[in-house]
């Protein structure tokens, strides 16, 4: 029989595996007919059509956002998805991923700030479906222009430089479209950082209603 050694390299390699993520990541137990289930958080909401964006936004989590969406469209496209936002923002590109595939489904994707919905994280709560977009009441909405720089030859500051323009154009045109703000007033807004408090997105086209305790 081996003996316990908690310095022991392997052991302290295979406990970190075990007890990190679920450090990071909380789990629930279920108790179904098949018997006890464990399962991590995001996964279980999963179950009830729920997803969460809870970081900055970045491939990894566009590609695991698309995932979700995609997979709850297979599972049933006639029911809604709700999508909740938390985040400061992130890469542009990986934004308009998740905005594409929105956009790409059948089922209505309801979108609800909590906490902060900042720059690309605004978009994503500006872009669910109308009528089924929320924010509770202490969240903050910021937009703003793409944030951007670039080193080198004047040749490649300048493909950069065009590079943004293009990219805020078509978050300005997106914005406009589902806020129903004109382009000119969304780009005069968004020169500098513009926040808004729940009540101002509202007033503002960026969601529709304000959930409160009843």
């Amino acid at each position: 029989m081996s003996t316990f050694n908690p310095r022991d390299p392997k052991w302290i390699k295979e406990s970190r595996e075990y007890l990190e993520p679920r450090g990071i990541i909380p789990y629930v137990v279920e108790t179904t007919p098949r018997g006890i289930i464990s399962h991590d958080l995001f996964s279980r909401l999963l179950q009830d059509r729920i997803i969460f964006v809870g970081t900055q936004i970045d491939d990894m989590v566009a590609n695991s956002v698309v995932g979700q969406l995609l997979y709850l469209q297979n599972e049933d496209p006639t029911k809604d998805i709700s999508m909740y936002v938390n985040s400061p923002g992130g890469v542009i590109y990986a934004g308009l991923a998740i905005y594409d595939a929105m956009q790409s489904l059948k089922a209505d994707v309801s979108t609800v700030c909590m906490g902060m919905a900042m720059s690309m994280g605004a978009v994503l709560l500006a872009v669910g479906a109308h009528g089924k977009r929320f924010a509770l009441p202490n969240s903050t909405i910021l937009i703003h222009q793409p944030l951007g720089g670039a080193e080198g030859q004047a040749s490649d500051i300048e493909i950069t430089a065009r590079e943004i323009i293009r990219l805020r154009q078509s978050l300005l045109g997106i914005l406009s479209k589902h806020t129903g703000q004109p382009i000119e007033r969304i780009q005069k807004d968004a020169d500098r950082n513009y926040y808004l408090s729940a009540p101002q997105a509202v007033e503002y086209g960026i969601i529709d209603e304000v959930l409160t305790h009843e």
